[in-house]
């Protein structure tokens, strides 16, 4: 959980639930995905944020042979990012990352709109939920921060340490 110090020295915890954080990333359905390259640098790219099953925070599909996979292989550190352009609210989630080829979950995740992801190449790799090319990211959240329009300045939801 995470920590401050007060102004008497002790330390304070920020607390905030995966249900707040959910609410804040609701009806924003693209997450920008950040992962750092093998030669330091950090890279950002949109993701369909998938709907709440166990096993992670946050579900992603992706291509097997994507270089995200090889990055989140290398350092499994990444961070989301959402933002609601009518009101100006963002939310960045920093958490831990891994891959997963579990089919089980694949198949409790897929959506018919997968397809326009996965190009029915022929044989298996059809854009089912079966396609061999079609792995996913979980990630699980370490730390959240916030702005809405109530909330004017930056929030942290919480903080694992």
């Amino acid at each position: 959980m995470p920590n401050s110090k007060r102004a008497n020295g002790e330390e304070e915890k920020k607390t905030g639930t995966l249900d707040e954080l959910w609410k804040l990333v609701d009806g924003i359905e693209t997450a920008m995905l950040t992962t750092r390259r093998a030669d330091g640098h950090l890279v950002s790219r949109p993701m369909a944020t998938q709907k709440r099953v166990s096993g992670a925070d946050f579900w992603f599909a992706t291509v097997k042979s994507s270089p995200k996979v090889r990055e989140i292989s290398a350092d499994q550190r990444v961070n989301l990012s959402y933002y609601r352009d009518r009101t100006k609210e963002w939310v960045s989630v920093s958490g831990d990352a891994r891959i997963s080829e579990d089919r089980a979950k694949i198949r409790e995740l897929w959506a018919p709109d997968w397809k326009a992801w996965f190009e029915d190449e022929g044989g298996e790799k059809d854009g089912s939920a079966d396609d061999p090319r079609i792995v996913l990211v979980g990630v699980t959240a370490v730390t959240a921060h916030y702005m809405t329009v109530n909330k004017p300045q930056a929030v942290v939801l919480f903080e694992l340490v």
